[in-house]
């Protein structure tokens, strides 16, 4: 059977004639919401890693700073944040199953099926992150003994191009599957709000002459081709922001 969205609004409309005595009820004399009734996100403050240890948060600083390297332009993925969004996540909701399947059995399924694991991503992190140390610290010659953060760049390169196609094998963690979790973190981190941690002073956005969470930017909506020209704005706002002023 198949909801066309004519049957469907219609329907709405037939349900709430039909509650119509209820409703006015509930929303007499005043809007059904008030001022400030929302959830707004906690503005990540600045501070020691939440669920990182110290090691752990300097290594994803550095895999993060290889995923998307600075430039004369714009930040690295360090210094725009991506690693503090990520550690905020996995100790939030994120890191401890939230909104993920989480009950046996669990199968490798088809990528719009998502990830099935015992492991949310904060314990996943924890092991991987172990597992590519002793990788890293077991190799001969020059790079005998050194950590991920002591590696050259190029040779830290050649570590995650390794775990993106499969050929380097971690031990008890999937490195290729790893290395997607990271690389989607990262980006995640690289572009979103300024609020949660990452895309510090909305770098990305002003790479990419994206508004940002300003109210109205519909005259801009159909110039294709045209940088914006107006500074992003947070759900936060921005530093120097007057109402009214761009």
């Amino acid at each position: 059977m198949t909801l066309r969205r004519r049957d469907l609004l219609t329907g709405t409309a037939i349900a709430l004639v039909g509650n119509r005595l209820a409703g006015a009820e509930v929303i007499a004399g005043k809007l059904p919401w008030t001022p400030d009734a929302g959830t707004p996100p906690t503005p990540v403050k600045p501070g020691p890693w939440e669920y990182f240890t110290a090691a752990e948060g300097s290594m994803v600083e550095a895999l993060v700073d290889r995923i998307i390297p600075p430039d004369p332009q714009t930040p690295g993925g360090k210094d725009a944040g991506c690693a503090v969004f990520i550690d905020r996540q996995l100790a939030g909701g994120y890191g401890h199953h939230e909104g993920l399947y989480n009950l046996p059995p669990f199968h490798d399924g088809s990528i719009q099926q998502g990830p099935q694991s015992a492991k949310g991503p904060a314990e996943t992190y924890r092991a991987a992150l172990a597992a590519l140390d002793r990788y890293c610290r077991s190799q001969t010659g020059n790079d005998a003994g050194k950590g991920f953060v002591q590696l050259a760049a190029e040779r830290q390169d050649e570590i995650l191009r390794g775990l993106e196609s499969g050929k380097i094998k971690l031990e008890g963690v999937d490195g290729e599957k790893y290395f997607k979790q990271l690389l989607e973190d990262t980006q995640q981190g690289f572009f979103a709000d300024p609020i949660y941690g990452g895309n510090r002073d909305m770098c990305a956005w002003k790479m990419i002459g994206f508004p940002g969470a300003r109210y109205d930017y519909r005259d801009w909506v159909t110039r294709h081709n045209e940088r914006y020209p107006h500074p992003p704005v947070s759900i936060a706002g921005r530093p120097a922001w007057t109402p009214g002023k761009g």
